[in-house]
């Protein structure tokens, strides 16, 4: 059964962690240095999530504050043999709650092209046609009001 947890120890983000190296580093071939930043050294350094089924680790993602009251979702990342199986909604959804929560009134983030379908499914709307290369990859920004 699919749960999300905020991070709330090391341990918690070390597996967040290897979730997105597995992801991001060896699937899409990103740097380890442009994925991992700041935000990754503790906990406290911003809202981590922490996706498990049936408690081994299988997605996470990330909150921080944006402009204004928007929250930017960001490294969002589920591991390929849970992938259509209702994870990344998940994630999504655990992610939303936690800006929410924090007091964000709207979401943005910065989707994979190949993702703009799921996440429109979810409600995001693109900010502009505007695409911009992350990492390499081209990316659209997307955004939700939270309320």
């Amino acid at each position: 059964m699919l749960s999300a947890t905020r991070v709330q120890t090391k341990e918690q983000l070390e597996q967040c962690l290897h979730i997105r190296k597995e992801v991001f580093v060896r699937e899409q071939g990103v740097s380890i240095e442009e994925e991992l930043d700041h935000y990754d050294e503790s906990p406290e350094s911003c809202i981590h999530v922490l996706l498990t089924d049936d408690a081994a680790p299988v997605g996470t993602g990330r909150v921080k504050a944006f402009e204004g009251s928007s929250a930017k979702l960001q490294r969002i990342a589920v591991l390929a043999s849970m992938r259509g199986r209702g994870a990344g909604s998940a994630i999504v959804q655990a992610m939303e709650q936690a800006a929410r929560e924090a007091g964000y009134g709207r979401a943005v983030l910065d989707a994979q092209c190949q993702a703009e379908p799921f996440y429109a499914k979810l409600g995001y709307k693109p900010v502009s046609p505007d695409i911009f290369l992350d990492a390499g990859i081209p990316h659209v920004r997307m955004s939700k009001e939270l309320s």
